[in-house]
């Protein structure tokens, strides 16, 4: 089957960035930067750019001027963000030389926002501030320009992401409907996509023709949750996990207040009693956003432990006092079970689960 047309409508709207990083190992922002070829930062097989480990400084920026069009599309007022993904210790996000954001090895991607109306000929310049982590290889996995439109007007790139999980949905779940949906794709009016009004049409039309194709998608559901990994002892010292914790937890709120939607669990109430003791402010507003059901604490054990070496006895001394802050602190427990590792004997301690809700229900 012949899907191109899904990847060539991501192309009116998305241009892939990564192979285009000057990169330096001064501070840009300080030192005068003259873009040379030679500087241009090499890929990986895995389009990866790549440093050494050890909490290197890495300098990349790159200049864009914001074009009349893609392969023929207008892009006039269009909104225009910069996708990212890292592994980075700590990273920085200047817009025209101006910090616009953040994020560090558990808040690790990012789309952010260049202009909200794109005007052709426009330049603005980005310079990241990356560290590679200590015990790892720093590296910038993604970075992409993405042209948007505001709800209710069509969009490309939104009509390919679900075409493309139409596809793989009827590939694997009904395939006999693949011929229909690759001729429906085919018949996109590609001779006008420089006419907004006819092209917008033909994709609104495109639209209702599948739709009967996503009946028994709208059958099931997914409900998504937020959620950062944070080892509480890996390959760092205690302090860098504090201090990304409360990054990771501020991030966190900030993001509610610009997607609303955004719901976000974590556990480990070693964690929040630190965040209770050493930042109180911070611990009121997940607090309220707990009490608002916009924030689920999750596991109930004070600290994600070793589940496949350790007693029941211990597993149950975990859950009573993890679910005992959690009751004391927020006037709830945990009611989702969080285990990370391979589980040995998994019936015997959800046994040990239900016996500790028990207790704790009965105010012991």
């Amino acid at each position: 089957m012949d899907f191109s047309s899904i990847q060539k409508l991501r192309q009116l709207t998305q241009v892939d960035i990564q192979s285009q990083w000057q990169q330096t190992s001064e501070n840009i922002l300080t030192h005068s930067f003259e873009p040379e070829i030679d500087k241009i930062a090499p890929l990986n097989d895995k389009n990866y750019l790549t440093w050494d480990k050890g909490n290197q400084v890495q300098w990349l920026t790159q200049n864009f001027i914001i074009p009349q069009d893609l392969a023929g599309y207008p892009l006039a007022n269009f909104s225009l963000r910069l996708a990212l993904s890292w592994w980075a210790e700590a990273a920085q996000i200047y817009v025209n030389q101006k910090l616009v954001q953040t994020g560090d090895l558990f808040d690790s991607s990012a789309r952010v926002l260049l202009t909200s109306s794109a005007n052709q000929g426009e330049q603005i310049t980005v310079t990241l501030r990356l560290v590679s982590p200590g015990h790892d290889i720093g590296g910038l996995m993604r970075s992409q320009l993405i042209y948007e439109r505001e709800y209710p007007e069509i969009d490309p790139g939104f009509i390919a992401d679900e075409l493309e999980v139409l596809e793989k949905y009827l590939k694997v779940f009904e395939p006999d409907k693949l011929t229909f949906l690759e001729q429906c794709i085919k018949n996109v009016n590609w001779e006008n996509v420089g006419d907004l009004k006819i092209f917008d049409h033909s994709l609104l039309q495109l639209r209702q023709q599948i739709k009967p194709l996503a009946e028994n998608i709208k059958k099931r559901q997914f409900h998504l949750m937020g959620h950062a990994h944070l080892d509480m002892a890996w390959l760092w010292a205690i302090a860098e996990t504090w201090e990304v914790g409360e990054r990771t937890f501020n991030s966190v709120l900030n993001l509610q207040q610009e997607f609303c939607d955004l719901k976000f669990g974590h556990t480990s109430p070693i964690l929040y009693e630190w965040i209770e003791t050493n930042r109180p402010d911070l611990f009121q507003k997940i607090k309220a956003t707990v009490n608002n059901k916009k924030w689920e604490l999750l596991g109930g054990m004070w600290v994600e432990p070793e589940v496949n070496l350790v007693s029941g006895e211990s597993l149950v001394r975990q859950l009573f006092y993890g679910q005992k802050y959690f009751q004391d602190k927020f006037g709830t427990l945990s009611k989702v079970a969080w285990l990370r590792a391979r589980l040995l004997g998994l019936g015997g301690r959800l046994v040990h689960l239900r016996l500790v809700l028990g207790l704790l229900d009965a105010g012991v």
